[in-house]
């Protein structure tokens, strides 16, 4: 018996470095029931697949908060209806309790009013308001709590606070500092400021209330046995700090100079705080692309109840609403047109910059345009079932998801802290024994430099925040990968395996050929034709129904219809026995198709596919069809094969047809007549040849070969099961995609390699500098905030690059 596995994302908050991420994973991953864990410290996000059975998302949270972390949850009131005593507003509190992502839930009877303090990633809105109605009762969100207070806005404004008072208390001591050196003596510094009591004053909020977060965490995580940049922070300042106050009291009364460090501590506090102001930033910008998608939804619906228009806000609408739309709004939720017409710009969605004439019975999307028509529809998927929210929903686990790269670096930070921490007390030792016995001062300045100098944050936000910049980078431009894995694998990819028909093709072939022996009736053939193939969802045998059709032929009545995969149909109309499809097919039935066979090879070698037909047992006719390249595919495998890569159409189309389709496209190589479970065995086939293979496709048929290929990649215009096998979607339809997808990939690989470089190369050398003395600690803590800094700039600049539109 299978396990229900269930996966949860929690915000969290109060994590400083890669340790801090590492620890909170590895606590999780300990948790009985845990299948996988893995938190992101760019994101500030966990994924967590567990067993339900055993613990639930409220044990996840307070796991995390036990490990000295917060977990972020959002709260919202709503107004509630229908309740008549005490015992209502108790069944909806309980209910509402009972929810999984619900932290707590308080019901005023009094007020008629629910306070919910929600995870959003395990319940939204519209749940809570569908579970209130469930149980007898109307919920409606109040409006004032709609606008939502991103919590790295308010982070980033806190630390703004937090540099700013730090800045006016710091500016003094540096300023005492910087008058020591001799080429800077003319500078006046007034005689109050060299008193240790002033500068205690002024060090001690920087150190004590601005550095209260440096505390807190390291408290945190030492109480759990861990290590992480708080404690070489607290460490390095707090040593400056009470070594000052020391030499300050021994010092009161005489007339001794004391060595005081006040300025070392202060300056070091107000430069990471500084670092940490541009990272939260930096980190802001990173997840710009699902702001701008959550920004493409609308934000209310004109919903037809009971015959009242009334306007919603878009999480109170429910699948079978009736949706009124009006021309230039955007459609709210996905569904289907009731009445009326319209073009509607899905460019969103598909690129395509021509509106998509729409009709009753047509699929409709949210957050797309209606152009010029009044649109009455049908709401079929609400909330996170719509197309965009399933984009959205790809995105976000793809920048929340590890890269194999990250691992090594992970494994790295978690022992960091504890080495660097070793190294900074016997660079001490060798510096007060051995480099200038007995003096403390210039050993304890080492020590503070080697433990600023060493913070691993550039190296926990190395490859998270290329994997954030490069996966939202090319969600604008329509390619989702599902996954940091799949992002890293596809720049490996040497070989690229497309499917013909609705990849290479439109899809979308059109009759172009009848041609019947010489005793048979044209129109009672295609009527016969037409009925079978009416039964097939194959595109050719719509293409033949649609082309009868345009003829005003009047179909026969289907008795009995057999779908062959790969060969064709078997059916009975009007009594008589009728088998469409390949040379095979005809043989298996003994129907002799010699005479027409020189027929066949001239409409093939056009890259027309012609499909043979019999009636009780004798042949009776063929019917031809084409299908159109789509515009971009030529331009698609030329840059393709620029890029090194093979380039392979495979179709269950006939030889001649698909070797003409594939010399006018310029592919490598055609493999045609393959079955739809053979198309894997070929996959496979290139793979054993040591191929890295991405199989691109879009039909049902595809599916088992997107699953097997290195790389699978679903063109989004296609069915929703090839979607789910692939690793990528191209969500434009354009085989252009393919190629910026590898690009992607490549780029982002590069700039990942690119961050860890930087990341190990500056501790690799600053941790030895600081080592030998050549780093005053004030630099070590600037140098050390510029290193995250700089990793996350340089990840940003994967959001300027520039793809095929």
């Amino acid at each position: 018996m299978s396990i229900e596995v269930k996966e949860s994302n929690i915000q969290i908050t109060g994590m400083t470095c890669a340790a801090c991420a590492t620890r909170i994973e590895k606590g999780l991953n300990k948790m009985e029931g845990v299948e996988q864990a893995t938190v992101n410290l760019a994101l500030e996000k966990s994924s967590i697949k567990y067993d339900p059975s055993k613990l639930n998302a409220v044990d996840l949270e307070k796991k995390i908060e036990a490990l000295g972390y917060g977990v972020m949850k959002e709260k919202a009131e709503f107004d509630i209806t229908g309740m008549t005593c005490a015992a209502c507003s108790t069944r909806i509190e309980k209910g509402l309790n009972k929810m999984e992502g619900v932290a707590s839930a308080n019901v005023n009877l009094a007020l008629e009013k629910a306070t919910i303090e929600f995870n959003p990633s395990e319940v939204t809105i519209a749940d809570i308001i569908a579970k209130v109605e469930k149980l007898g009762y109307g919920a409606h969100q109040k409006q004032e709590d709609k606008q939502q207070v991103d919590h790295r806005e308010k982070a980033i404004k806190e630390q703004k606070r937090k540099f700013i008072a730090s800045a006016i208390l710091s500016l003094p001591l540096l300023w005492t500092m910087v008058a020591h050196f001799s080429f800077t003596s003319f500078l006046y510094v007034p005689d109050f400021l060299m008193n240790p009591w002033i500068q205690l004053i002024l060090a001690t909020p920087v150190q004590f209330i601005i550095g209260k977060q440096f505390y807190v965490g390291a408290y945190k995580t030492l109480r759990n046995g861990g290590a992480n940049m708080d404690v070489l922070v607290v460490m390095g300042t707090s040593a400056a700090y009470f070594y000052s106050v020391y030499q300050a009291i021994i010092t009161a009364g005489t007339h001794h100079s004391p060595h005081l460090y006040f300025e070392t501590s202060a300056v070091l506090i107000t430069l990471i705080v500084l670092g940490k102001l541009f990272e939260a930033k930096a980190k802001g910008r990173s997840s710009e692309a699902i702001k701008k998608l959550m920004g493409l939804q609308a934000k209310t619906a004109i919903v037809l109840r009971d015959g009242i228009e009334k306007e919603i806000p878009l999480a109170e609408v429910v699948i079978g609403d009736t949706i009124l739309v009006k021309p230039g709004e955007k459609i709210p939720v996905d569904g289907e047109v009731l009445e009326g017409t319209s073009a509607v710009d899905e460019s969103m969605l598909t690129g395509e910059s021509l509106p998509v004439d729409k009709k009753s019975g047509d699929v409709l999307y949210g957050s797309t345009i209606n152009k010029n028509g009044f649109i009455k529809m049908k709401a079929t998927k609400v909330g996170r079932d719509t197309a965009l929210a399933q984009i959205i929903k790809v995105v976000e686990d793809a920048q929340g998801s590890k890269a194999p790269i990250q691992r090594m670096a992970d494994q790295i930070s978690g022992i960091f802290v504890p080495i660097v921490v070793g190294i900074a007390i016997l660079t001490f030792l060798v510096w007060i024994i051995w480099v200038k016995p007995g003096e403390f001062t210039p050993a304890l300045e080492v020590l503070i430099a080697v433990l600023v100098i060493a913070c691993p944050c550039a190296l926990g936000l190395a490859t998270p925040t290329s994997i954030m910049a490069g996966s939202g980078r090319a969600a604008e431009f329509g390619i989702l990968f599902k996954g940091g894995e799949h992002l890293e694998q596809t720049q490996s990819i040497d070989t690229v395996v497309v499917d013909k028909t609705g990849t290479v093709t439109h899809g979308k072939p059109v009759l172009t050929d009848v041609l019947v022996v010489a005793d048979q009736d044209e129109e009672k053939f295609l009527s016969l034709i037409g009925a079978a193939e009416k039964q097939s969802e194959h595109p050719l045998a719509q293409a033949i129904v649609q082309g009868i059709g345009e003829k005003g032929i009047e179909l026969g009545d289907v008795q009995f219809f057999e779908a062959i995969p790969g060969y064709g149909v078997q059916t009975t109309v009007s009594g008589q026995g009728v088998v469409i499809g390949t040379r095979k097919l005809m043989q298996q039935y003994g129907i002799d198709i010699t005479a027409v066979l020189p027929t066949m090879e001239k409409l093939e070698s056009d890259g027309k596919t012609a499909m043979l037909a019999g009636i009780n047992g004798q042949y009776a006719g063929l019917v031809a069809v084409a299908d159109t390249i789509k515009d971009t595919s030529v331009e698609a495998v030329r840059r393709l094969k620029e890029m090194g890569i093979k380039v392979i159409m495979m179709t269950g189309d006939n030889k001649r047809a698909a070797q003409a389709i594939g010399k006018e496209v310029g592919v490598d190589e055609v493999i045609a007549e393959v079955l739809p479970e053979g198309k894997a065995e070929e996959v496979k086939k290139l793979q054993a040849t040591g191929k890295k293979v991405a199989m691109v496709g879009d039909g049902i048929n595809d599916a088992p070969a997107l699953a097997t290929a290195d790389i699978g990649m679903a063109i989004g215009t296609g069915t929703d099961v090839a979607m789910e096998a692939a690793d990528v979607t191209l969500i434009r339809g354009d085989l252009n995609s393919i190629a910026d997808a590898i690009l992607m990939s490549r780029k982002t690989m590069r700039n990942i390699k690119q961050n860890l470089f930087w990341a190990f190369g500056y501790n690799t050398l600053g941790i030895p500098i600081a080592a030998i003395g050549l780093l005053a600690p004030w630099v070590a803590g600037a140098a050390m905030a510029f290193s995250s800094v700089s990793v996350v700039l340089n990840a940003l600049r994967l959001q300027r690059v520039k793809l095929e539109k």
